[in-house]
């Protein structure tokens, strides 16, 4: 039973909310839409209390009045979350970090701000200087920085810029550590990967510093094909085209995007494959040559959230392609698959032929760990969780890599490569355990004690020191 008395005690004037109407409302996110596994969990799952900090020094009474009351802590952002990342294992208080949505400073290919702020605001803010943020997820309106780092993995502009654990894709971190005297601890370099989706339970992150990209004005287009593979090959050849600026590339199958109203009239009855992209617009026409020598139609060419779809183009892309499905499917769902050069097209040929009596398949095209992938999965309605094994099993049998989107645990999601580091990192920012308690567990046990946690997935594999030596090996 979670001292909820003792920790708003401890807190002074920071902003609370203890209606449990309220409270039990703001607990949800995305996560009982995108997996039926791991529903009942995200719904029975509820926080004690809402906080709401207004700057850092509210953070930090936060942070000591949880480690001196023992008060679990859930981070929460923007709530867009689908894969478990704001369920409240064992409630507790949630903090709700929007107020913290400062805009900090930006120079030339560079951006700090809080935690709170919208992908869309730090946009805002740099584009009348000619940047944007490389990589924001399909839910940049609503999503905080914080939360996109912190629950995250890639988004839209990765096709061009790799994922956020890349290298370069983070500059820096403040955190606040959970303790009775609470520390503020600055991360550079490598070490913004130990915060990095680790889904809020091992430090509060308070300030981040990322890179921008050039803000182009950037063109949207909807591209159909005849076949799915043609798109897939095209897709291809388009995420590979250096020469051409490009912040987005998903393809998809007929089936799919019948099934998704706002896309449905822009496809053809004669074609099978979709692509949505966004290209910089001087290099349209480069675009457009290559539609041609694919065989491609254009049914859609406009600037940058003014298409006839009345919604920019990425927020039917990434987690966006699902969410539309579902309006009208709630039955159908999918699996994260990262399918990597040099046989990226081959291994979806075999998944497009295994899984053809499915609901077609979905990818976003992106780089990863310094080679392109394409990640994404068939659709299929949702029967049993053996049967969803059975799909994941495939994938990896045609050559994906698999990831597990159904389970609520860190490390067994697959997508975040952890080490004793990590765990060592987790004990000195929070030694009481009390962020989410349960989230980031480093015993052997958690996945067969978890919800979904023993789905088989072998997770991103990513190149490391060990696999260069072992390649230098090889070649010597």
């Amino acid at each position: 039973m979670n001292d909820t008395a003792a920790f708003l005690a401890a807190l002074g004037d920071v902003p609370a909310i203890s209606d449990p109407d309220i409270v039990r409302r703001r607990s949800r996110d995305m996560t009982a839409n995108f997996s039926p596994v791991m529903k009942d969990d995200a719904l029975a799952h509820v926080a004690d209390v809402i906080v709401r900090p207004r700057d850092k020094a509210d953070v930090l009474r936060i942070a000591s009045a949880a480690a001196r009351s023992r008060m679990p802590l859930v981070m929460r952002g923007g709530g867009t979350c689908n894969f478990g990342q704001g369920i409240p294992l064992a409630g507790g208080a949630m903090v709700d970090m929007t107020g913290l949505a400062r805009v900090l400073w930006q120079r030339p290919g560079s951006v700090r701000a809080e935690a709170g702020a919208r992908l869309a605001a730090i946009d805002e803010a740099t584009r009348p200087q000619g940047w944007e943020l490389r990589i924001h997820s399909s839910t940049k309106k609503v999503a905080t920085i914080g939360g996109f780092v912190g629950g995250g993995h890639a988004g839209v502009g990765s096709c061009a810029w790799g994922i956020l654990r890349d290298r370069g894709n983070i500059l820096g971190l403040e955190v606040v550590s959970v303790e009775e005297e609470p520390r503020v601890v600055q991360l550079r370099g490598d070490d913004v990967n130990r915060v990095h989706h680790a889904y809020g339970s091992n430090g509060i992150i308070t300030e981040l510093e990322m890179p921008l990209a050039p803000a182009w004005p950037w063109r949207e287009a909807v591209v159909v094909f005849p076949e799915f593979m043609t798109a897939v090959r095209f897709s291809h050849a388009l995420a590979t085209s250096d020469g051409i600026p490009k912040k987005l590339v998903s393809v998809m199958g007929g089936p799919i995007y019948r099934m998704m109203r706002v896309l449905r009239p822009y496809g053809r009855d004669d074609c099978d494959g979709l692509v949505l992209a966004m290209v910089a617009a001087p290099f349209m026409e480069a675009f457009q040559a290559l539609v041609r020598e694919f065989g491609g139609c254009i049914t859609s060419d406009a600037p940058e959230a003014e298409g006839p779809y009345r919604i920019p183009i990425y927020e039917m892309s990434w987690g966006h392609t699902r969410m539309h499905v579902n309006r009208e499917h709630p039955e159908v769902i999918s699996n994260v698959g990262l399918y990597l050069d040099p046989d990226l097209v081959g291994a979806i040929g075999r998944s497009h032929q295994r899984f053809s009596h499915m609901l077609g398949m979905h990818f976003e095209a992106k780089r990863f760990d310094g080679k392109l992938s394409f990640q994404g999965s068939p659709f299929f309605r949702y029967e049993s969780e053996a049967q969803l094994a059975e799909v994941m099993r495939g994938m990896a049998e045609d050559g994906a890599m698999v990831a597990n989107n159904h389970t609520f645990l860190v490390k067994e999601g697959g997508m975040k490569s952890l080490d004793d580091a990590d765990a060592a990192f987790k004990q000195a920012m929070d030694p009481h355990g009390l962020m989410n308690p349960g989230k980031l567990r480093f015993d052997a046990a958690a996945a067969k004690e978890s919800t979904g946690g023993a789905l088989p997935s072998g997770g991103w594999r990513f190149r490391g020191k060990d696999a260069r030596e072992r390649d230098e090996a090889a070649v010597a």
